[in-house]
């Protein structure tokens, strides 16, 4: 029996994947790229990264499910998850500004 992990372990996965300055760095260039996504050369043409290191951490973006991969050929394809980082987004952001119980003890 498999139990679904809590919203908030998720959330900490996709977040402790984008707490890498490489990936972060990938991730940002993703979304600029929108929609149509980016290749790994272009992507490492843009970070410099070697192509294992890219490896590495592109696997990681998506095992976080940030970023979903499609085979073109001899290509991959690298997309951001749009629908998982506004999830993430609207998750961190749901209860903002909607005031926190204090205590009144200061001691």
């Amino acid at each position: 029996m498999t139990h679904d992990p809590t919203p908030d372990l998720v959330i900490a996965r996709r977040l402790a994947a984008l707490g890498h300055e490489a990936r972060l760095s990938i991730f940002r260039f993703l979304v600029r790229a929108g929609h149509d996504g980016a290749i790994v050369g272009e992507i490492g043409a843009h970070t410099g990264l070697a192509p294992s290191t890219l490896a590495h951490h592109l696997g990681a973006l998506v095992d976080a499910g940030l970023v979903t991969q499609e085979r073109r050929g001899r290509e991959t394809v690298n997309r951001v998850a749009f629908g998982t980082m506004t999830a993430t987004l609207s998750y961190l952001t749901e209860a903002c500004c909607s005031g926190v119980a204090r205590t009144t003890d200061a001691a």
